[in-house]
């Protein structure tokens, strides 16, 4: 036989056995995974010497680091080539349900309503407004379509409006590492000045004078956010006045402006500790005062109305917040009068402040409360919520004097709507419900509820789950579980168009509230960090033990998700228990902690030892090592596993998964898939445009779907 005739005859078998060929392929790629060179590096800490193969890793301009990253893209896309037409199956379906010619509710401001919109086709927002009425000419300030021509990566960020409505601060990031550059725009001419400025957070704000910006920039090798700068317009950037420099390492800035439009305030906070200092608006050139200087453990934030400042405050062992009441001019923390006072089964997370009314955001038993209260007293109830499983929230109000509050409203199983209130008379008005489209989503089709696991510490843990009607709960039930838990960030139960893909094909989705985030208030969150951190895991793999032992489902059929974080909380399941799991989703995950924490030139390192402790310090060194991925890499079989990465990342760099991926090549006793996915273009967040993320979500979800044998 010719070799071209056994090529065509080979060809025709593969047509007519599909399946098996790809299989054959598939077995025969898995066998040749990339592997990473070895090159020991000691790593000494305490009298204890770690080694670290793959430590190389850390230089993203090395070519063989490159190399390599490209070689693991390849691998991965050559095992997921047979799932490419789901991949677009799944986009295009995830698409179909988003409205594309779409917009925001307009929310009033100083005199314009702002409107943000999508256009048919289009990846990105447009920012618009319209002078005094909804019916007046629109006004396009950016078009991020336009904007973002030439670029792999765009967002843009921060628009802040002059108080004269004239100019507007803005900020464009092009890399994604949430270096942005700050310019300014003339909105009546659509002049762009060339006032320039370079490694800032994106935002800034203005004085009264029309003329004078506050920003913050960022170091340019750890990232912190640590100086404050003032900006005249029209005078060189290389002559801005420094106003403020945040010296300790653990410390980050910011700038912002009260609701009142009364005062600038730079803020400085770690995990456990807030400062702020205070200008008022019509003194730009002034110098800030301190509002009471920093204790250690001491957490405030503050909101100004009338005469007085209102403090949102931990102080006196009020572990879920209180808030007191202050003058202006004499805001040390000795006159601070107590104003709502602590709560030990209700977690005070906000306040908002109108001239006849304020708003308190609350939470009590994991459940979202808002509390609307007249100043004078006269009247005071909360806005009435039925569900276990509801996200509730105050939104965007700019506006001081006026009766209307907008909330937002979702669940699990309900589109998120805005709601204009009116305080005063307690009608409600929908202003817009997020519209499902593709003709099949009807919310009476699925069941949201909430459970109940037992750690084991005798601890309850809520999950709050989702699945279709007709999918019975069994054995054989595919679950995705997900989690975060850490910083105290609640992850509150929400709707997802993005997840009808895998409720539609039999999934049962469970959102974990486990202990590191603040859902049951924050002692939830102080019970889940620091030498309390591997409660996050355990509660995590008790919610999985609770879900095989009650029926939803199986060892066989349980998958569980989890990004950045969350991507540590994976790392730390799959070296624990990873025979209870099917398949991993690990997401730009923060694996190797205690190298991490030690290297004070990587991002975010020295403000987040609250969070995780000092490995400086032995007794956190020693914790951290008997938790973290990269260092419990052990000769066992694990699950099946996807882990992504954006080589840009700032807030996790990319090398972290790299190395645990090459870790976990070398160690591993099974056969089964261990895939990484690199971004070569994006960070943190991934891709920018709105329909590129649903690249990213199709290509996961196939993943799980693929394992599960649910391509259809």
């Amino acid at each position: 036989m010719l070799r071209s005739d056994y090529f065509k005859a080979l060809v025709l078998v593969c047509i007519t056995f599909a399946s098996s060929c790809t299989n054959e392929q598939k077995e025969m790629n898995q066998a040749n995974p990339p592997i990473a060179k070895k090159i020991p590096k000691n790593l000494d800490k305490h009298g204890d010497v770690r080694i670290d193969n793959y430590y190389w890793m850390n230089d993203r301009e090395d070519k063989e680091v490159i190399a390599h990253l490209e070689r693991e893209n390849a691998y991965k896309d050559s095992l997921m080539a047979h799932t490419e037409d789901f991949q677009n199956t799944l986009f295009e379906e995830m698409k179909g349900r988003i409205k594309e010619d779409d917009s925001s509710v307009p929310y009033k401001n100083n005199g314009y309503w702002y409107i943000t919109s999508f256009k048919t086709g289009q990846q990105y927002p447009i920012y618009s407004r319209k002078k005094e009425s909804l019916d007046a000419e629109e006004q396009i300030m950016f078009d991020g379509n336009e904007m973002a021509k030439g670029h792999e990566y765009f967002k843009l960020g921060g628009l802040s409006v002059s108080p004269d409505n004239s100019l507007a601060v803005f900020g464009i990031d092009t890399v994604s590492r949430r270096q942005y550059t700050l310019q300014i725009k003339n909105l009546n001419t659509g002049e762009i000045y060339d006032d320039k400025i370079d490694n800032t957070t994106g935002g800034a704000v203005w004085a009264d004078d029309n003329k004078t910006i506050f920003y913050a920039k960022n170091d340019t090798v750890t990232l912190r956010s640590d100086k404050i700068y003032r900006h005249v317009l029209g005078t060189p950037t290389s002559e801005d006045v420094l106003v403020h420099h945040e010296d300790d390492e653990t410390f980050i800035s910011y700038v912002y402006k009260t609701k009142s439009k009364k005062f600038i305030v730079i803020g400085s906070y770690s995990t456990l500790t807030s400062e702020f200092q205070i200008l008022r608006a019509n003194d730009p050139s002034g110098d800030f005062q301190v509002f009471t200087p920093r204790q250690r453990g001491l957490e405030h934030s503050i909101a100004h109305y009338g005469d007085d400042f209102y403090v949102m405050t931990n102080k006196d062992g009020a572990t879920n917040f209180k808030l007191m009441k202050v003058k202006e001019g004499n805001t040390n923390v000795e006159h601070w009068k107590e104003f709502i006072p602590h709560r030990k089964e209700v977690l005070l997370e906000d306040i908002e402040i109108f001239k006849d009314y304020y708003v308190l955001s609350e939470r009590e038993n994991g459940l979202n409360r808002i509390k609307i209260v007249r100043w004078d007293g006269t009247n005071e109830y909360y806005l009435p919520f039925e569900s276990e499983t509801y996200t509730a929230g105050v939104g965007t109000n700019p506006d001081f004097n006026t009766n209307i509050l907008r909330y937002g409203y979702n669940s699990m199983t309900t589109p998120s709507s805005t709601i204009d209130f009116d305080m005063a008379t307690k009608e409600k008005e929908v202003k817009k419900e997020q519209e499902v489209l593709g003709g099949k989503f009807n919310k009476a089709n699925y069941l949201e509820k909430r459970i109940w696991a037992t750690a084991r510490d005798g601890v309850k843990v809520p999950m709050s789950i989702v699945y279709h009607k007709d999918t019975k709960l069994t054995k054989d039930t595919p679950v995705l579980q997900y989690a975060y838990g850490s910083y105290g960030a609640t992850m509150d139960p929400y709707f997802s168009t993005v997840r009808l893909s895998l409720l539609d094909r039999g999934f049962v989705y469970a959102l974990a509230h486990i202990r590191g985030g603040q859902y049951l208030g924050r002692p939830w969150y102080e019970e889940g960090k620091l030498l309390k951190k591997k409660n996050t895991f355990t509660d995590f793999i008790d919610c999985s033990k609770y879900l095989v032992a009650e029926g939803y489902t199986s060892p066989e059929h349980l998958y569980a998700m989890g990004g950045s974080a969350g991507g540590l909380l994976m790392g730390a399941i799959v070296n624990m228990n990873p025979e209870l799991y099917k398949g991993i989703v690990a997401a730009v995950p923060f694996v190797d902690v205690i190298t991490t924490m030690l290297d004070d030139s990587i991002p975010l390192t020295t403000g987040e030892y609250d969070e995780w402790g000092n490995p400086n310090e032995k007794e956190y060194y020693e914790y951290m090592k008997s938790y973290s991925p990269y260092d419990n890499v052990q000769a066992m079989a694990y699950p099946n596993m996807l882990v992504t990465t954006g080589l840009h990342d700032s807030q996790v760099q990319y090398f972290e998964p790299a190395k645990w991926v090459a870790k976990l090549r070398e160690m591993k006793t099974d056969d089964n898939l261990l895939l990484f996915d690199i971004n070569m273009d994006a960070g943190h967040g991934g891709a920018s445009g709105r329909f590129e993320a649903l690249r990213e979500v199709a290509k996961e979800y196939a993943f799980i779907l693929d394992l599960e044998g649910k391509m259809d």
